[in-house]
């Protein structure tokens, strides 16, 4: 018996949340998908009916595969059911005697691709180009990838790359800088504004390059094994910046919630708990400063007009919205929650060739916002909602850390 598989074993002995499920269908009337098709038969049925009832038979819900892990149904429940984690625990039984496609294997591993790429003069060019002609030739169509969207480019440099090259002023204050796989290789610029926000905050910004990527492609498409190895490296490093009081923090939300709460629910492992308390969200740790009375808010006019979407899993964390507030201490900037719930995307999920219509319907609302909104810019704090926000809304998004730095 494997370790991740005791570890599924004992989750579902010691939480038995799914018989905590009252059956009263607040996760279903909260759920996007179920919203936008109707082959999905919902987030009670699949998650806590299947672990509550416990078949003695392979017993297969193949509506299980519609389930984008956005978290909605968790932030419904009012018994507190960790129903998208039953549903991922599902998922990765499921692939436990079911192989996985050549499509999935790709979407999953982002991380893996991007080192291959790294490992060339060039790569990330030469990669950008492939993905053109393979998109132009219909080639990720034939993989089961989208073939209206565009993969996400590779930026010249990885953010690790141009770390090397920012001059920190030192300072007895730090933070480590876990920048995840999406900032790192195509969305350096965001990690780039939160080391100058840091400094003007009196931190200096560490990195640990033994991190790896924080597992969510991995659990959303069935490999919880190979997720359950990156949490224990993971987990293992946040633990040594904790022993020598260093806080690890993040600007994406899917990390930053891995990081601190679903290795936890997925694994149940103490360790995990105990590195969760040294995880921040970057707009949260920046909140923390502004209620001790040390966030630096000399800012200039910016004259500005914002539209936030907040990330689902930026709301699953349970903190606000932060970055709101405190763009909104910026002299002429004037900031305004979208309120128009799940973007689509939900990390690799609009990527699929077979999601995408849902993934662009439950976008609609979003998409329609954004069009009579009329603001100068559009934030969000979620990478792969960034993306959907391009292909839905037709126009280029930012994080907010990136506006913060403008201001400084």
């Amino acid at each position: 018996m494997s370790e991740t598989t005791n570890a599924v074993q004992k989750k579902a002995e010691a939480m038995l949340t799914a018989d905590h499920c009252l059956s009263c269908t607040s996760c279903m009337s909260s759920c996007p998908v179920m919203e936008a098709t109707k082959e999905y038969r919902g987030p009670k049925l699949v998650g806590p009916a299947h672990n509550r009832m416990r078949f003695s038979q392979e017993d297969v819900e193949e509506s299980l595969d519609f389930c984008s892990n956005c978290k909605s149904c968790d932030r419904a429940c009012p018994s507190g059911v960790e129903v998208s984690t039953l549903n991922m625990l599902q998922r990765a039984e499921y692939y436990r005697t079911h192989p996985h496609s050549q499509r999935d294997d790709m979407l999953a591993h982002g991380e893996r691709m991007a080192k291959m790429v790294r490992m060339f003069p060039m790569g990330a060019t030469f990669a950008n180009l492939g993905m053109k002609i393979g998109k132009a030739l219909g080639i990720f169509g034939s993989m089961g990838i989208a073939g209206e969207r565009d993969m996400p480019a590779y930026a010249s440099s990885s953010f690790l790359s141009m770390f090397k090259g920012i001059q920190q002023k030192p300072s007895e204050k730090k933070v480590v800088f876990y920048p995840g796989c999406f900032i790192n290789d195509n969305n350096p610029e965001v990690g780039v504004a939160f080391v100058k926000v840091m400094q003007k905050n009196g931190y200096e910004v560490l990195v640990d390059e033994k991190f790896n990527c924080c597992g969510s492609p991995l659990v959303v498409t069935g490999y919880l094994d190979e997720a359950l190895e990156h949490a224990h490296n993971n987990v293992s490093r946040i633990l040594e910046w904790k022993r020598k009081g260093i806080p690890v923090v993040a600007c994406c939300t899917s990390c930053s919630l891995m990081l601190k709460k679903e290795y936890g629910e997925l694994f149940d492992e103490e360790e995990m708990k105990e590195a969760a308390e040294n995880v921040y969200d970057a707009f949260e740790f920046l909140a923390m400063l502004e209620e001790e009375g040390k966030l630096n808010t000399e800012f200039k006019s910016l004259s500005q007009s914002l539209l936030y979407h907040v990330p689902c899993h930026l709301k699953s964390q349970g903190f606000g919205t932060p970055a709101a507030r405190i763009l909104g201490k910026i002299p002429g900037v004037k900031v305004e929650l979208a309120d128009a719930g799940c973007c689509g995307m939900s990390g690799n999920y609009g990527f699929k060739q077979d999601k995408y219509e849902i993934s662009m319907k439950i976008g609609e609302e979003l998409f329609g916002r954004i069009k009579t909104a009329n603001a100068d810019k559009v934030i969000s704090d979620c990478g792969t909602c960034r993306l959907q926000i391009q292909h839905g809304g037709h126009v280029e998004p930012c994080h907010p850390i990136e506006i913060l730095e403008k201001a400084y």
